[in-house]
């Protein structure tokens, strides 16, 4: 018997909870992994005997099969109904970890590890992987669903709220590069707000586009700022610095030495979601790990955080 097989559990699911989210998913992490609001938690390795593994099934012979294929795809396997194209990675461990995420699946395996062995393992999990493969493919779909158009009278999300895009080089700008106007009808009944950027219609998408984010970056350290020095005294710690970031499926992290880094994207999202990351992030200054304590730390700020990290993780922000 050998330890050939370690999965991981959603990223944004506490321990405990059932694994369901459309989020990338990783496996094989270690205790001393650096922390991010995407919960990694480690999941105990499946044993599994070896055996002979018949060979993957050559794509010609199947009869229009769903299909999953990884950009880096080396191999492929049938699950199910599905051929899977995953890419495979020979590593440094002891265990064969899955990834899933946008792109397909990734494997990571040891050197000693035979191809048959990889397959049967994927094969025994064919049901969690082809479960994440669809929902990470849905999960795409609606973010293309929600691609911004960068031009005048286009809307994107801002704190969980339209927001219409006003191109207007006249308009004389309080602030730097932009405003944001709120519209009220004659009755008093408001409507959707704007924001109104001083560019000519007749501005390139990418400037458009530059020219919006900018505006939002300012506007998100300004949020982020304000709701860091709410929940530090709440929480009994101290920030010392915050910087912005724009990756693609990190929402924040912290330091032990009090610098904060969060995810300007998530201006998209509602005033409670923020909160929820803003917390979680001062959280780790108490607790720098994803433990049953470090759980009861963000619920004395955040009781409902459970659902607003599902909603994080099940309404992706707009592609742009």
């Amino acid at each position: 018997m050998q330890r050939l097989v370690q999965l991981a559990l959603d990223l944004f699911d506490p321990p405990g909870t059932p694994a369901a989210g459309p989020s990338p998913v990783a496996a094989g992490f270690k205790p001393n992994q650096p922390q991010a609001l995407v919960d990694q938690a480690p999941v105990a390795p499946k044993t599994i005997v070896s055996r002979p593994s018949a060979p993957a099934v050559p794509l010609p012979s199947l009869l229009s099969p769903a299909e999953f294929r990884h950009p880096q795809a080396s191999r492929e396997v049938l699950l199910g109904d599905a051929v899977v194209a995953y890419a495979l990675q020979r590593a440094r461990r002891r265990s064969i970890g899955f990834t899933v995420g946008a792109d397909g699946l990734s494997v990571r395996a040891p050197s000693w590890v035979t191809l048959g062995a990889v397959d049967a393992a994927l094969r025994e999990k064919s049901d969690w992987i082809l479960r994440k493969l669809s929902e990470a493919r849905e999960r795409q779909q609606r973010m293309e669903g929600g691609r911004i158009v960068w031009a005048h009278g286009a809307e994107l999300p801002y704190l969980g709220e339209p927001l219409r895009l006003v191109l207007d080089p006249s308009h004389g700008f309080a602030g730097k590069g932009g405003a944001l106007v709120a519209a009220v009808e004659p009755g008093g009944a408001a409507t959707t707000p704007s924001l109104h950027i001083g560019l000519p219609h007749s501005a390139s998408p990418a400037q458009v586009r530059d020219a919006v984010q900018a505006w939002l970056m300012r506007d998100a350290r300004r949020h982020f700022t304000e709701r860091l020095d709410h929940f530090a005294p709440l929480l009994g710690v101290r920030w010392a610095s915050l910087r912005l970031s724009s990756a693609n499926t990190r929402w924040g992290s912290a330091k032990a030495d009090g610098s904060i880094r969060l995810n300007w994207r998530l201006l998209h999202y509602r005033p409670a979601i923020i909160d929820y990351v803003v917390a979680h992030e001062l959280a780790h200054l108490r607790v720098m790990d994803h433990s049953p304590r470090f759980w009861d730390t963000v619920a004395t700020v955040v009781p409902d955080y459970a659902q607003l990290r599902s909603h994080l993780r099940d309404e992706p922000a707009p592609l742009w």
